[in-house]
């Protein structure tokens, strides 16, 4: 199944970019009559009539619009401070799309090794795996902000949980605390939380979590901890 995203899409017509115009016409060869998918990134998949295929400019007629395509039953962000490698963090951002989170939230914290970060790449990775995995919602990608500042700000009634590593409390299975409607999840960096942002998150009443015995890597935490909601959750 192909799918092509458009934010143009009113009174029953789909219009779509150069680049989604040139994917739909110039590679994959629609022409008028064709029948083809659209998402508008907020989790409706239109269903349209090709009517003019042109390179730069196609447009559609919508048929059927089926809201909620590919949606989840909760809504999960998770909040990971971006690796030193930035090609981790951007393979993160694209298996926890297919997945299935609502926003991915960049956070650094007081060990962090990365300090900076651009998130226009990381939205147009979203969109390539959202359509990969046949979602009709994109994640939001948020800009940067302390581990600090995201600690405070987290919804007071959502379900709050942080990762760590640190051997002075009792950490749960994620699966103990779920289902839940909203969640958020915050993964450290390579160093790990300092003790005053995990005590800091505690006294907020973030709930300490596990992810099993294995050391894992940032990135590869927050893929786990991803999958736990999206098993647990269904």
């Amino acid at each position: 199944m192909e799918i092509f995203f458009s934010d143009d899409i009113c009174d029953g017509r789909v219009r779509l970019d150069a680049e989604e115009s040139g994917h739909c016409v110039r590679v994959l060869r629609h022409r008028p009559g064709d029948e083809i998918s659209v998402i508008d990134g907020r989790g409706t998949l239109y269903r349209c009539a090709l009517e003019i295929s042109d390179v730069k400019g196609a447009e559609a007629r919508v048929l059927e619009a089926q809201r909620g395509y590919g949606a989840h039953p909760y809504h999960l962000t998770m909040a990971v401070c971006p690796t030193k490698n930035i090609d981790r963090f951007e393979w993160f951002v694209e298996k926890a799309t297919e997945i299935g989170v609502d926003v991915i939230a960049p956070v650094i914290g007081e060990r962090s090794e990365r300090r900076v970060l651009k998130t226009d790449r990381l939205r147009r990775l979203a969109l390539s795996a959202a359509k990969q995995s046949l979602k009709a919602a994109i994640p939001t990608i948020a800009e940067p902000q302390s581990v600090r500042d995201f600690i405070l700000d987290a919804p007071a009634d959502a379900l709050k949980l942080i990762c760590y590593c640190f051997d002075d409390v009792e950490r749960k299975q994620i699966q103990q605390l779920l289902p839940a409607k909203e969640i958020c999840i915050l993964i450290g960096p390579e160093g790990d939380f300092s003790p005053e942002e995990a005590a800091l998150a505690r006294e907020r009443g973030w709930v300490p979590v596990s992810l099993g015995d294995s050391r894992l890597r940032t990135e590869t935490a927050a893929v786990v901890a991803a999958t736990a909601v999206y098993l647990n959750s269904r």
